[in-house]
This record gives structure tokens, C-alpha cells and sequence, in this order.
């Protein structure tokens, strides 16, 4: 009898991965009920699902994975008491992530040329995307200073206090959200460390809403008071506050990871671990995307102007933050609430530039380097 997988609908390539041997069904993450799951051997879920004894404590559930790195939405101990067997997927989206915040700075003002001539962006949180962000920083030679209270100082290069790093010029949240304690991430931004960042930085959010006090922030640019603010993520999803949103610089749907390369690597992750409990094995088909493609680079650019059009040409943030405003205007044709979740639902195909060949431009040797420091890799003859 083949085994009966539950699916979110934004979890990509389930079908191929598992083949045959499984039946998988899909459903919307917010509408998701007991009745629904009572029947399934497997439960495949994304953020906006919450998992616990209410939903599966009359089902036959042996395995949940969800297609995230961070599972606050998932109460591990009532798995763990019920024997039901727990898989996530860290670090599939980082690089997904770390291009959706290269394309924050290069989009804003002059960020970037700051950052290439001796800023330093300041990194909370140093998991698999606050690894993966310093990483490729430290490649493009932009400095970085890291706040992780959670980790041993000496497994984490250039740590400093929270105060240090919120001075930086350019802010990156990414670490959990906890309420644990001795450093709860809940609210860890709050008014006065607003006060504290300088005012022509960027402070950018692809972790959890709830790490920004999202009342103490509108009350803040309500004030015309920096820094400029971009953010992916935000309290109360999807019912997020459109008031803050005109405040914002860039604001997006809950997306940074949503590249198909992510999407697909989470996939794979999860099916894995899925038949490694069960003893079995996977037919081997994989719908992973194919190359990431070529991108053409015009004569004439270099640094800053070069790393500005790598990024553009892989992901225009600029598009998801008018889709985002389109959604929550008062006459959009469905309530907030829906547009916000149907910009996840219906989210485009989007490829990572990590993975791709560039070609074009006459690229200078030190050129050549940024281009390789993004992940992609730089041919001079195509053909």
C-alpha cells in the first residue's frame, strides 16, 4: 500500500522526488486541520503551519519535515513524546536569502560603494544564512562584524556586541526567534536600539518578524528618523501593518528564500530524510533545476556598477515591493490578508545567481573575482 504524504502546496518537485511508492496531496499551509491530516503516514509543512497535539493528535503521522531552516512553528517536544520522527532544512534557502539582501544594498542609495570602500555590515544571528552572508561578503572583501551571543566567541570571526554591530552601516537579521533565555531574539530590536543605529544605515529583516518590534519601528520612521528599512518579514502574518509598509524603503511578502534552487534543495532535504525513516529508498529522480543560465554583462562596468547588474539581473527586489504594495492597497481585489499570502502561493520561478555563467563586459581580472566571489563563474568565449 503506498504511503500517504501531506504536502504544502509551496513545497516544489515533492511528486518526482518521491515517486511512485507515495501518494501525496496537497493544501494550503494556513487551512490545514486535524481532519485533514488524520489519515497521513507523512506530513510536509512550511512556516505558516503550526504543528502540534492539536493538529495531529488523532492522526497516524510518523514524520513531519518542514521545508524551513528556523521551526518555531513545530513543537518538537510533543513529537518527540509521540515518537514521530522531526527533519528540517537548514541552510537550503541561505543562498537564496543572501542574494535577496545583496539586492537590498545594492538597491539602495550608495550602500554598496560604502560598503567596497571600507564599511562594514553588521550580522545577527550566525546559523547557516549568517555564515553563508559573512562568507560571501568576506569574498566581495566587505567587512562584517557578527552578534550570536548563543555561540562561543571563537566560533564566530569578528564577533562583537550588539551595540557594535548595530552601529555598522548595513544591519542583517538572522537568527531565530526565541523567547529563551539569557537572549530572547523577541523584540531584540526596540526603540533604543533604533536610536543606536546611525541614520543613513540600512536595517534589513528576512528572519522573523517578531525580532523587530514592529509598533516601536513605525513609531520610529513615523519620526523621520533613520535608518532606511527593508523587510521580508513581519509581525502578525499575513495580517502585516500597511502603515509600516509606506515607511519602508523595500517591503516584501515573506520571500528572500523563495528561490526555485532553495525551494528544490529543501525538497530533497526533507524526501531524504523521509525515507531514511522509513528503510527505504528513492527511485533517484530529482527535479532539480537545471544550469542557472547565462547572464550578459554590458561593456564598461566595474565594482560596484558590476555587482549592482549581477544582482539585478538574477532577482529585481523592486518588483516583489510593488507587488507587496499593489496587494495591500485599499482597492486591491481581495483582502490584505489573501494578496499576502497569494504572493507566496503564486511566487514566480526565480534562480539564484550562484550558479551561473556570466559573459560579456571585457571584465577586468579583479572583475573576474567579484563575479566568481557571487558564485557564478565568468567565461570570456561562450561558444
Amino acid at each position: 500500500m503506498r504511503r500517504l504524504v501531506l504536502a504544502d502546496e509551496n513545497i516544489p518537485g515533492v511528486e518526482d522526488i518521491l515517486g511512485p511508492a507515495f501518494r501525496v496531496r496537497r493544501f494550503r499551509g494556513r487551512e490545514l486541520t486535524g481532519e485533514m491530516v488524520a489519515a497521513a503516514d507523512a506530513l510536509l509543512v512550511r512556516s505558516v503551519t503550526t504543528v502540534d497535539a492539536a493538529l495531529l493528535g488523532h492522526s497516524r503521522v510518523t514524520f513531519v519535515g518542514t521545508a524551513t531552516s528556523g521551526f518555531e512553528h513545530i513543537d518538537r517536544g510533543y513529537l518527540s513524546d509521540c515518537g514521530i520522527a522531526f527533519a528540517h532544512a537548514p541552510g537550503a534557502n541561505a543562498n537564496s536569502v543572501v542574494e535577496y539582501v545583496l539586492a537590498a544594498i545594492a538597491h539602495c542609495d550608495n550602500l554598496l560603494e560604502r560598503l567596497l570602500e571600507g564599511a562594514h555590515v553588521g550580522v545577527i544571528g550566525y546559523g547557516h544564512i549568517g555564515r553563508a552572508l559573512v562568507s560571501r561578503l568576506h569574498a566581495l572583501g566587505i567587512g562584517s562584524c557578527v552578534y550570536d551571543p548563543w555561540l562561543p566567541r571563537d566560533c564566530v570571526p569578528n564577533t562583537g556586541s550588539l551595540t557594535s554591530v548595530l552601529a555598522c552601516d548595513v544591519v542583517s537579521l538572522h537568527c531565530e526567534l526565541t523567547q529563551r533565555s539569557p537572549w530572547p531574539s523577541k523584540h531584540l530590536i526596540r526603540s533604543p536600539e533604533l536610536d543606536a543605529m546611525q541614520p543613513n544605515s540600512l536595517l534589513v529583516n528576512a528572519s522573523r518578524g517578531s525580532v523587530i518590534d514592529n509598533e516601536a519601528l513605525l513609531r520610529h520612521l513615523q519620526q523621520n528618523r533613520g535608518p532606511t528599512v527593508v523587510l521580508d518579514v513581519w509581525e502578525h502574518e499575513p495580517d502585516i501593518n500597511s502603515t509600516l509598509l509606506d515607511y519602508t524603503r523595500l517591503g516584501t511578502a515573506h520571500i528572500a528564500g523563495y528561490s526555485s534552487d532553495g525551494k528544490l534543495r529543501a525538497t530533497r532535504m526533507l524526501c531524504d530524510a523521509l525515507a531514511a525513516h522509513l528503510h527505504c529508498a528513492l527511485p533517484g529522480s530529482m527535479a532539480m533545476a537545471s544550469s542557472a543560465g547565462e547572464v550578459q554583462v554590458p561593456p564598461g562596468l566595474a565594482r560596484a556598477e558590476l555587482l549592482r547588474y549581477l544582482v539585478a539581473a538574477r532577482y529585481d527586489i523592486a518588483r516583489d515591493d510593488a507587488l507587496l504594495r499593489q496587494a495591500l492597497a485599499p482597492d486591491a481585489p481581495m483582502p490584505p490578508r489573501e494578496g499576502f499570502d497569494r504572493l507566496r502561493r503564486e511566487y514566480r520561478r526565480r534562480r539564484e545567481l550562484a550558479g551561473s555563467t556570466v559573459t560579456g563586459g571585457g571584465l577586468a581580472l579583479p572583475d573576474v573575482a567579484l563575479v566568481e566571489a557571487l558564485g557564478a563563474r565568468y567565461v570570456t568565449d561562450p561558444r
